[in-house]
């Protein structure tokens, strides 16, 4: 069913023309639930968009990776050519041409699928968090703007359309949007290397082993072995490993055209705000994440797989802990991540 939507929406997905610009300064949220004063939150002021679009995948990331921010908090541009900002049913359509989109990695990659889930849920208030089975208490701390605090919200997650499909479906607009969708969205944490063996095992058994669905994967991990380079290469290389083994699909380069390959994003960390703890300060600091990003990034390039670093983005943000990214530079990310998925093939 993914290769019909494929089919279909290739055709009109990139779009690249004067009027393109018209559509994106419309504030896309404005129809999601729960905005309004107490969540009151625009896509126009989490990016402003300044130019043309990128017409393909390797200089979208660039444009991407390379823009920033003029001041705290203020809207986010990409530098040269431009990223677009989607709208729930253009989300719904792009990630309706894969059977598979799994996200492996850490809080920072937990936190983008919470951002997908309120993008294809509609809801600013509680669309990335499992609200179906909240108290009074969990509706008031994971709200809005909250639902990215780590100590207070960090177990009511949503790992999976597949869970929300199960307890709240109606919640769920891709349906509506594009009938008989059927992605599954999904999440799998895995934080550090060692990879624990029943990590592992749950990463083999989420993966379709069908090649002939389509599937595209996205990558995060840095923080948890304090961004030594050998250990997140280890975990890298064995989470493509598995990818491979199960799909019999290769991920990484072979030879001059990379085409067969599975499609892969490695996302590096953002920026370190100034609630980083002291104790953190060197090995997690902006001038280590930094480093680590640019690192990761040849890395990726020599495994034939794709990068996307945060840290310009972030340097200016709102960070929680002085970690996470709070509600709004985690749409901007689960943005960043739809613009790579509509680009693929381009």
């Amino acid at each position: 069913m993914a290769g019909l939507y494929y089919l279909f929406f290739h055709k009109n997905a990139h779009i690249s023309n004067p009027n393109l610009r018209v559509r994106a300064q419309i504030n896309t949220l404005r129809q999601y639930k729960h905005y309004g004063l107490d969540c009151n939150i625009s896509s126009l002021d989490l990016h402003l968009p300044t130019g043309s679009v990128c017409l393909d995948k390797n200089s979208m990331l660039t444009a991407m990776s390379s823009g920033g921010r003029v001041g705290k908090d203020a809207p986010y541009t990409s530098r040269g050519c431009d990223m677009r900002w989607f709208s729930s049913r253009e989300a719904c359509y792009i990630l309706g041409r894969y059977s598979q989109v799994i996200l492996v990695g850490d809080s920072m990659l937990r936190h983008v699928i919470g951002a997908l889930n309120i993008i294809i849920r509609e809801d600013l208030g509680y669309g990335g968090v499992t609200n179906w089975n909240f108290d009074g208490e969990e509706k008031r701390k994971c709200f809005c703007n909250r639902q990215f605090d780590v100590r207070d919200c960090s177990v009511q997650g949503i790992f999976s359309t597949a869970d929300v499909i199960r307890h709240d479906p109606v919640s769920l607009t891709c349906p509506k949007q594009v009938p008989e969708w059927d992605t599954d969205l999904r999440m799998e944490q895995i934080v550090r290397y060692p990879i624990p063996a029943e990590e592992h095992r749950r990463l083999e058994k989420a993966i379709d082993p069908n090649p002939l669905q389509r599937k595209a994967f996205i990558l995060g991990h840095g923080l948890w072995n304090n961004l030594e380079i050998d250990q997140a290469l280890n975990w890298l290389d064995l989470v493509l490993d598995t990818i491979e083994s199960k799909t019999g699909t290769g991920t990484r380069q072979r030879g001059s055209n990379p085409k067969g390959n599975l499609p892969v994003l490695l996302i590096t960390p953002n920026a370190a705000g100034e609630k980083k703890p002291d104790e953190w300060i060197v090995s997690q600091g902006n001038k280590a994440l930094v480093k680590f990003e640019h690192e990761m990034a040849a890395q990726a390039s020599k495994r034939g797989i794709d990068h996307l670093g945060t840290w310009n983005m972030s340097i200016q943000a709102t960070l929680y802990d002085g970690v996470h990214m709070d509600m709004r530079g985690n749409l901007l990310k689960a943005q960043m991540v739809l613009n790579w998925l509509d680009l693929l093939d381009m």
